[in-house]
């Protein structure tokens, strides 16, 4: 098995959906839980992030990307009583941001 199938298997054991997005806001990977959380939206791989987003949450996640280009690791974009979403950069081996995911927690107090 080579480190992309590892990678892959990785990310599909995760109960929660798992979007990676480019910093061109270009969707580049969905794990299997993401699939099917974003299936009525159809075939979203390739395409923006912000075709399955309402105009307030595109606002959120364009400013969030300025806060993790200028250095911040992750940003707080949901805080209610169902759960806490992050969105966290990826950066390459030379510490250039290249995307970014949103990361679930529970609420806090949960």
């Amino acid at each position: 098995m080579d480190q992309k199938d590892i990678l892959k298997h990785i990310f599909n054991s995760w109960n929660k959906p798992k979007v990676f997005v480019g910093t061109d806001h270009i969707i580049k990977y969905l794990n299997t839980p993401a699939k099917h959380h974003y299936a009525k939206w159809g075939d979203i791989m390739g395409k923006s992030i912000f075709h399955c987003h309402n105009e307030k949450s595109t606002l959120i996640i364009k400013e969030a990307l300025i806060q993790l280009e200028n250095g911040q690791e992750e940003v707080l974009l949901v805080n209610d009583e169902k759960h806490r979403v992050y969105m966290r950069g990826v950066k390459d081996e030379n510490g250039v941001l290249v995307g970014y995911f949103e990361r679930y927690d529970p609420p806090l107090g949960k």
